[in-house]
Formats: structure tokens, sequence, C-alpha cells
């Protein structure tokens, strides 16, 4: 079984090609939660995966709130974790570790870390890759996968993560700074292109988005994984006045149908 968050698609189309390698059952983290789905029993010989991307260096909070509350059943089964990231990952294998341990009494075998496209743009020094460097990265990661697959077949135990430079400073006090400042969907706005099409409703992965009158409204319940931005068909949705001048992640939807 493999579970998974995803929000503009990256880690969701690294799950997908992961389980399509390993026959496994892929569960979305958001509808397992709204459906209060934290109990799992697992197989004989079932491993236990999550894939997830790294926010702020570290795991998503949809993702560590669901394994607060996930219960386990055979727990002495092969758990792995798969992460995607623009650039390293700092922490965030000690810090799921640590939150696996905790509230489940599992223990985290291995480690996997892919460099995927870059979809942040809420900082003013940060925007999107152009698109060959973003078909590259894909490209790149997909590639992996059949290795990743054939060691968790394998049971075997590593850590093949980039952690990088100023990991505990990056993933603890960068990580507030950001939480604190710029995860807010308050800051979320449209312009006047806007045309009600509702289609940011529809991809943001935790139902944060509320049409009204024809015009989206965030509700508060965000992980700023801009979804909503980067569907966007007419580029409508600004982040405050920062990605006024930012590009849009679309590249990935040419991946969406690829039989892995």
């Amino acid at each position: 079984m493999i579970f998974f968050f995803s929000g503009c698609g990256n880690s969701r189309l690294i799950a997908l090609a992961l389980a399509k390698q390993l026959s496994e059952k892929l569960v979305f983290i958001p509808e397992a939660a709204a459906k209060g789905e934290y109990s799992v029993d697992l197989s004989e010989g079932e491993s236990l995966g999550f894939v997830f991307p790294v926010y702020c260096w570290a795991p998503p909070t949809p993702v560590l709130d669901f394994v607060e509350r996930l219960q386990v059943e055979n727990r002495g089964r092969y758990t792995y974790v798969v992460t995607t990231y623009g650039d390293e990952a700092g922490q965030t294998e000690k810090l799921f570790r640590k939150a696996l341990e905790k509230y489940t009494g599992l223990h985290l075998d291995a480690a996997y870390g892919l460099v995927m496209p870059e979809t942040y743009v809420n900082f003013r020094n940060m925007d999107v890759d152009s698109d060959d460097v973003a078909r590259a990265k894909i490209n790149s990661a997909i590639s992996k996968i059949p290795s990743i697959a054939a060691r968790i077949k394998c049971h075997t135990t590593c850590s093949d993560i980039k952690v990088g430079k100023n990991a505990w400073l990056k993933s603890h006090l960068v990580r507030r700074y950001f939480y604190r400042h710029l995860v807010d969907d308050s800051k979320f706005h449209v312009t006047d292109d806007c045309t009600g099409c509702g289609l940011c409703s529809k991809v943001c992965p935790l139902g944060n988005i509320r049409m009204m009158s024809g015009t989206p409204c965030w509700m508060g319940n965000c992980v700023t994984c801009n979804a909503c931005y980067h569907n966007c068909p007419v580029h409508a949705i600004r982040f405050g006045t920062v990605t006024d001048v930012k590009g849009q992640y679309k590249v990935l939807r040419e991946y969406t149908d690829r039989p892995f």
C-alpha cells in the first residue's frame, strides 16, 4: 500500500509510476483523512510506502497530521518514503521518521528523494523552471523509479535523499518563518481575468477553495501548494503581488496519461 499527498502533481506522478512497478494500491491522503480511514491492515509480505513533496524542507502538514492518526496492524512490515523536491530535502527524512515512530510505532527502513520541477513561486527569488529544464527533471526522476522499486521489493535499507547544507536551520527556523508569513491563503486573490470556471476549486487537494458568486474564495485550510495558481487556465490567480511576474508550471500535463 502506498499513501501519497500531492499538490501540483509531481508526487502524484511518482506515486502512480511506483505503484505500477510494485502493483500496489494507492491511497490519496486527503481523501482517506476526509473519510476518517486511518486504520491499515497490511497483508502478508506487503510493504507500506509514503510519497509526498517536501514543503519548507519538511513533510507537508497534511501528511504529518495523517500519520499522527494512522493505525497500522502487523507493524513489522517494511516501510519506506519517497519524497520529491526542487533541490534538497533538509531534515524531511528525520522529521518523518520521528513522527512515524512516535505515532505508529513503525520504523522507517528506507528513504528516497527525487528532484522534480520547481513549483513554489510565492517568494521573490523563486520561479518555475523553463519547460526544457522541467522535462529533463521529470524524465530523470521517472527513469529512477524501476531501480527504487527493485530496492523496495528486496526490502533494502537505505537513505538516498539529498539533505543539503544548513539542514537544521532550514527545516526548523526558516520553516517557522515560512509558516508564519507565507503559508497564508488570505494573500490569494484573482484578477479581472478570472472567468469563474471553478477549476481551482477542483484541483485543490484539501478542498480549501469554494466558488462564491463565480469567484474563488480560500477558506483558511491551505498549505500554499499552488495547485490553484498553476492550473488556472487564464493565469488569473495571484499570491499578493509577488506572483504578478511569475510563470506557471504546465509541463507536467504532458505526462498525465503516460502508461509507465
